[in-house]
């Protein structure tokens, strides 16, 4: 098992807009094994390449028991967004309402290369969304009304791992 260490707010991989995958090959399978170890830690929803510090555009998701991998994910939302309450690993410890769309659907490929088509509501669309996010450069604090991701900035500033 290879879970890695996850980067926190800060760190440049994070704010950048991933490249797509390209060809399949043994590095992007280990890369894929990487991320499907990290999410199956206790407490994780999703992993993002960029929060192991890859900057493609691949995820894992745990939710509800269902494991798994997307590469290249293409996000669709339908609904109105409702604040949801919402983390991140990369920015341990803070917690606040995200304006949300209560469904998602991705659609990607696997390691095969075949069309693979992801989608639900609750906590697995947020998760889809929260995770697309991160590969086009975005936390969660940037959704935040302006007035909460203020004081949001001021948790990041006053914790103990900034």
């Amino acid at each position: 098992m290879t879970a890695r260490p996850i980067r926190v707010f800060g760190d440049p991989v994070l704010k950048t807009v991933c490249d797509p995958v390209g060809a399949i090959d043994d590095g992007i399978r280990s890369l894929v094994r990487d991320l499907v170890d990290s999410v199956e830690l206790p407490g994780r929803a999703g992993v993002a390449a960029p929060q192991i510090g890859v900057a493609v555009r691949a995820f894992s998701y745990n939710v509800d028991g269902d494991v798994g991998y997307i590469l290249d994910p293409v996000l669709e939302v339908s609904g109105e967004p409702v604040p949801t309450g919402e983390g991140c690993l990369s920015v341990p410890g803070l917690w606040h309402d995200t304006p949300r769309h209560p469904w998602a659907r991705v659609t990607g490929r696997n390691l095969s290369g075949e069309q693979i088509v992801i989608e639900g509501e609750g906590l697995l669309a947020q998760a889809l969304q929260h995770e697309c996010d991160h590969l086009d450069g975005m936390l969660y604090l940037d959704r935040l009304p302006k007035d909460v991701r203020r004081q949001a900035m001021r948790e990041v500033r006053e914790s103990d791992w900034f």
